[in-house]
């Protein structure tokens, strides 16, 4: 039977099955009076999950329908295969088995949860209970809202590389081993990306692993070689967000996997990468096809500048209370010719440039992580010249510092006050680059916004951003 995941008596015994609160099983019988026997066609062996016959997708080994929840409330995934159709190959079952024992020991946001699982050895089928996934997958999604955003891509691309970097940080990594757009399912209501199909995954025991698998669109050059590791899904996610820029299926113009492996083993890209115009898209998807040993790792690309913009969380209509009365005077590690106060392990964000009394201001807002720590940074405009900043840091430990400082837009560069900053707090030099930037992008988005006062109160500013703004009196 199967290996790692039980086995079936006959009745139906459960692979991964699901037990209640006091450690029995599940068994309401006819205790759900509100289902009638007519609204679904089976019900599973403990009688917590029931079956319609609302097929949702068909494979070459499995059929996918639609199943109810009755403990939790919720629609589910029923996946079924017949066992007659998988012995014809003893590697499609065990690739099936693998699949049902991986699934139901990996938990993460970005990768598909297994509920339950077994086999009916009266009917003869495998079966599964996996989430939901109301929009189908990424390439059918994509196929329907053709006009999507950049935005939403990079935002994509963030969720599968974070469900490969947990995937590959498994010991041993786990391998996907056939990621593409087919394989990578979609919740719309709310953007929710998750990597699914894991029948062809590779728990990388030894260094590298050793058998061809995969789509030959979307296989690394070393695959063929059967000399490889975890880079090579990562090859395959570039060739998924290849698809998602250009809506064309890598290596389209080959009639078979014969002429794809030729052009793949020569290193000839897709014709669909020259219909790439923005630069930085093209750069990204580059970085990911490039020769196995220059191939960034999962974690790495996240930490990507193409990525890591799309982190920043934009506030515009944030108010940053001040404090009501005067605020003390902080103590200098030494003189900033920035005019920076530094409030170390501090809990609340005190603007010593201030006028007193000042009772709040409107003014822009961005959140992002870099090296585990989390950086957040407020701007409000202080006059023409001058943009008032508050930068706030903090690390894993929970200790938090703020800096304060005023940027002078005609005199001051982001690289030279992110030096002083870093120097200043005793950060990574890797720092100093990511919090100019960071610095960079908010006085441009600043700017763009042209804050100005208004009359109804100091503090208060009028944004050509649509902003809320009280009525005259």
């Amino acid at each position: 039977m199967i290996s790692g995941a039980g086995s079936g008596n006959g009745n139906g015994e459960t692979l991964g099955c699901c037990t209640n609160k006091k450690g029995g099983y599940f068994d309401w019988g006819n205790e759900a009076p509100y289902l009638q026997d007519d609204d679904y066609v089976e019900k599973d062996p403990n009688g917590r999950y029931v079956r319609y016959n609302e097929l949702l997708g068909k494979g070459a080994f499995k059929t996918l329908y639609k199943a109810f929840d009755l403990l939790e409330g919720i629609e589910v995934a029923w996946s079924q295969v017949k066992i007659e159709d998988v012995m014809q190959s003893p590697e499609g079952l065990g690739k099936l088995y693998s699949e049902v024992h991986l699934l139901r020991n990996l938990k993460h946001d970005n990768v598909m949860k297994l509920y339950d699982s077994w086999v009916d050895d009266k009917k003869t089928t495998i079966n599964m209970i996996t989430e939901l996934f109301t929009s189908g997958n990424l390439r059918q999604y994509w196929k329907k809202y053709k006009s999507v955003d950049m935005k939403a891509i990079k935002n994509w691309a963030m969720q599968i590389l974070q469900g490969l970097e947990y995937l590959h940080s498994q010991d041993p990594p786990i391998i996907h081993g056939d990621l593409k757009c087919d394989n990578i399912f979609v919740n719309g209501n709310h953007g929710e990306i998750k990597i699914g199909d894991l029948r062809l995954a590779t728990i990388m025991v030894q260094p590298t692993a050793k058998s061809v698998i995969g789509t030959p669109e979307f296989m690394a050059p070393e695959l063929y070689e059967e000399e490889y590791n975890e880079l090579v899904d990562i090859y395959s996610f570039g060739m998924c967000m290849l698809e998602m820029v250009t809506f064309e299926y890598p290596y389209s113009e080959c009639k078979n996997p014969a002429q794809i492996y030729k052009k793949v083993s020569s290193g000839i890209k897709p014709a669909s990468l020259s219909k790439v115009m923005d630069s930085e898209v093209k750069t990204f998807i580059e970085k990911c096809l490039v020769a196995a040993s220059e191939r960034s790792s999962a974690r790495d690309l996240l930490k990507d500048p193409y990525l890591q913009y799309e982190k920043l969380k934009e506030s515009v209509d944030n108010q940053i209370q001040l404090p009501k009365q005067c605020p003390r005077s902080l103590s200098l590690l030494k003189p900033l010719p920035h005019s920076m106060d530094v409030d170390l392990e501090s809990n609340q964000s005190i603007n010593t440039h201030s006028s007193c009394g000042s009772p709040s201001f409107r003014g822009l807002e961005f959140q992002t992580y870099h090296h585990n720590n989390e950086f957040k940074l407020m701007g409000m405009k202080n006059d023409v010249n001058s943009i008032l900043l508050t930068l706030r840091i903090r690390d894993p430990a929970g200790s938090v510092s703020h800096i304060h400082f005023i940027f002078y837009l005609d005199t001051d560069s982001a690289p030279l006050v992110a030096a002083e900053m870093v120097e200043q707090l005793q950060l990574a030099d890797h720092d100093v680059a990511f919090i100019a930037d960071f610095i960079d992008y908010l006085i441009q988005q600043q700017q763009q916004t042209q804050c100005i006062p208004t009359k109804w109160g100091l503090g208060r500013v009028r944004c050509t951003q649509s902003i809320p703004l009280p009525p005259k009196k």
